[in-house]
């Protein structure tokens, strides 16, 4: 009868323990994965906050690696870790205290005793595990990098037949991982024995001890096999502490690597509250007697620009009765971090609501520069850049670029549709959409998809022509009737015709707004209210098209050669 209650009994608590297990497991591991939503979703809003220079410093690879890799740990740690420190903790209170009331104090802790080498020994490689860790990830991270870069540019690789280089490259890469990983692997493989080692001396004291107190009376042989089987249910969840100390500091060393980037502070921020608010509202809130729809609310100019029409000092734009500048550079001048030579020097210019001003000058002369300050896509020095008036430091970041329209110069389309491309989540209209590419004069390539405007464009716009991205990036643009369009040398990959009749279009949404072009065709900036010729960072000419033409300079040189290409051509 005694051994049915016991039998029933051990079912009981053999059920107990599983429900219990079940409960707490899926509660730890839910709450884990809910860590890891939290967590993946802060991390990579975080990075949508980081200025653009962040990214020009710090590679895609590795950052992907943080997202994936380092999160990944983290939620093992919160998770799988948690529930094996549990395990490791609970069973062994239990089983000691069953050891203590099976066999006594004495043989309890003499058996328990090399658990403290025990642990010195976990600390120790714990320590030496730290580094070794955070090596082994970087490996992972640069093993990223190499693979992405290389996916990315495959159309480079193949054109110039260096898929043996890259291949030997991302072998190193490989390699280097290899080592980092086998690093790591020998360090395990020499805790683990330790661990198992050290442990087996308290299989050994239990032996020795426990074995004389039954042949000397004092401990019976059912109490000697009980104490030694709760013996065993000690060491399993003490060897695992080397399992248990590897994920966790896995998890510490991808937490370090992830808060470096979560304590970056973006160089580019709002101002406080109580300045955004007094700052210049976008065009949805604005009323009766305010600045046209479109643009961003006028203040007060506090200085007058130069004027346009006839010959002006470098630097100064002519001016044949110019509004008020929408757009004005005071004495801007701009370094990157760390250049020895500032990129842009004493850049004072003003545009007109309504005009257009057109930049010319050699490649790497500063012109992407100055256009990315007015997004503030750059850190602008205060005091330098005005917007209606105010200084560009002071309007929200939000309304200062939703009132721009930008068309960079290296093109970008996201792997979706060519109506999702135009409309950006932004939530136009398809008449709208149609009327954005009717400007750009891609409205009939799009009218010859199969798909219209639902043709998927692959990575990076790939099965489009570099003609057709730059006109989707332009109808992306203009949609939405920005008050300040920029275009940056965004005409480059169409033939001289379709730039004609792109710019015919453009010209007269270009009436209605601030308008800037950078390109290396004089028919593209000919017709522009004000020229700039940048030279090394600094403003050498600037005027009308006829102004600069009978000055003997970059822009009247540039003119020539194109007129000869042209003459030559029609020959």
């Amino acid at each position: 009868s005694m051994l049915a209650v016991y039998a029933i009994a051990l079912t009981a608590i053999s059920l107990g323990m599983a429900v219990f297990r079940f409960l707490y497991r899926y509660t730890v591991f839910g709450v884990s994965r809910s860590i890891e939503l939290s967590f993946r979703n802060r991390f990579y809003a975080h990075l949508q906050k980081l200025s653009v220079n962040y990214f020009n410093s710090h590679k895609t690879g590795d950052l992907m690696a943080h997202t994936t890799n380092d999160i990944n740990n983290v939620t093992t740690a919160a998770g799988q870790g948690i529930v094996f420190a549990i395990d490791s903790l609970m069973i062994p209170i239990v089983a000691i205290a069953m050891m203590w009331s099976t066999a006594g104090f004495r043989l309890t802790l003499a058996s328990s005793s090399p658990l403290i080498l025990l642990s010195v020994t976990v600390v120790f490689f714990m320590k030496i595990m730290q580094n070794t860790v955070r090596k082994q990830q970087e490996a992972f991270s640069n093993l990223t990098e190499t693979a992405r870069e290389n996916f990315s540019g495959i159309r480079v690789i193949k054109a110039f037949v260096q898929e043996r280089k890259e291949i030997e490259k991302f072998e190193r890469a490989n390699s280097e991982n290899k080592k980092a990983n086998l690093k790591f692997v020998r360090l395990m493989s020499l805790m683990f024995p330790s661990v198992m080692a050290i442990s087996s001396f308290s299989f050994v004291i239990a032996l020795w001890y426990g074995g004389s107190l039954v042949i000397n009376g004092s401990l019976s042989l059912g109490g000697f096999v009980a104490f030694n089987t709760y013996l065993g249910m000690l060491i399993w969840p003490v060897t695992a502490i080397g399992w248990i100390a590897n994920i966790f500091q896995r998890g510490s060393v991808s937490l370090r690597r992830i808060n470096v980037i979560l304590d970056e502070k973006p160089e580019i921020e709002d101002e406080s509250t109580d300045s955004a608010a007094n700052a210049a509202v976008g065009p949805r809130e604005r009323g009766q007697g305010d600045a046209p729809a479109g643009s961003m609310a006028a203040g007060p100019r506090e200085s007058e620009g130069a004027p346009v029409g006839g010959p002006a000092e470098p630097g100064k734009i002519p001016d044949a009765g110019m509004p008020e500048p929408a757009v004005e550079f005071r004495g801007l001048t701009f370094s990157y971090p760390g250049a020895a030579a500032p990129a842009l020097e004493n850049i004072s210019v003003s545009i007109g609501k309504g005009k257009t001003l057109a930049i010319v000058g050699r490649t790497g002369s500063g012109k992407t520069t100055l256009i990315s300050l007015i997004p503030r896509l750059l850190s602008v020095p205060p005091g330098s850049l005005f917007i209606d008036g105010r200084d560009i430091n002071s309007l929200p970041l939000s309304e200062l670029r939703s009132s721009i329209g930008c068309v960079p110069q290296d093109t970008f389309l996201f792997s979706a549709t060519i109506r999702e491309n135009i409309d950006f989540y932004r939530g136009f209209s398809m008449d709208e959409i149609i009327w954005a590419s009717k400007v750009a004069r891609i409205y009939d390539n799009i009218d010859d998809f199969p798909d219209k405007f639902n043709t998927l464009v692959g990575e990076r716009g790939v099965t489009l022509s570099g003609g057709q991205k730059q006109r989707i990036a332009i109808a992306r643009a203009v949609l939405g009737s920005p008050s300040i369009l920029i275009l940056d040398d965004c005409l480059s990959a169409v033939d001289a015709n379709t730039e004609a009749e792109i710019l015919k279009d453009l010209k007269e949404i270009m009436k209605q707004r601030t308008s800037i072009i950078i390109s290396h065709r004089v028919s593209a900036v000919k017709d522009a209210d004000g020229i700039i010729v940048l030279e090394d960072g600094k403003i050498t000419q600037s005027g009308s098209h006829e102004t600069l033409l009978k000055q003997d300079g970059y822009y009247a040189e540039l003119y020539r050669k194109q007129l000869l290409a042209e003459q030559i051509e029609e020959a």
